[in-house]
């Protein structure tokens, strides 16, 4: 079950937010390989967020999956849930950060090692 987990600095007070998780809940979905009835969206707005040294829109996410992740799934997902944002909240494409973990890394790596 993909998690994404999405903070950003920008007051969420009276947006409507159903469009930013159906976008990000289908984009997760395809990009990862997985159905949308497994993803799961978190959206924190009014975070405390300082980049490159001011309070512009800015926002910060992390996405947790059980597999399905590689440096292609992870591109594609920077750039879309970045233009997500964009569109959405107006937060530029760079002056958003996505963490991507993959909780079966390790497990592949070790049962490379048997």
């Amino acid at each position: 079950m993909p998690c994404l987990y999405i903070s950003t600095n920008v007051s969420l007070d009276g947006v409507d937010v159903d469009p930013i998780f159906a976008d990000a809940t289908r984009a997760v979905a395809q990009i990862i390989g997985r159905p949308e009835h497994l993803v799961m969206v978190i959206l924190k707005g009014s975070v405390a967020i300082s980049f490159n040294g001011n309070k512009e829109p800015a926002a910060y996410a992390e996405i947790v999956s059980m597999g399905g992740i590689n440096g292609e799934v992870k591109r594609k997902l920077i750039a879309t849930i970045g233009s997500i944002l964009q569109a959405r909240l107006c937060i530029r494409k760079e002056r958003f950060f996505l963490k991507v973990y993959d909780t079966t890394a390790g497990q592949a790596k070790a049962a490379s090692k048997l």
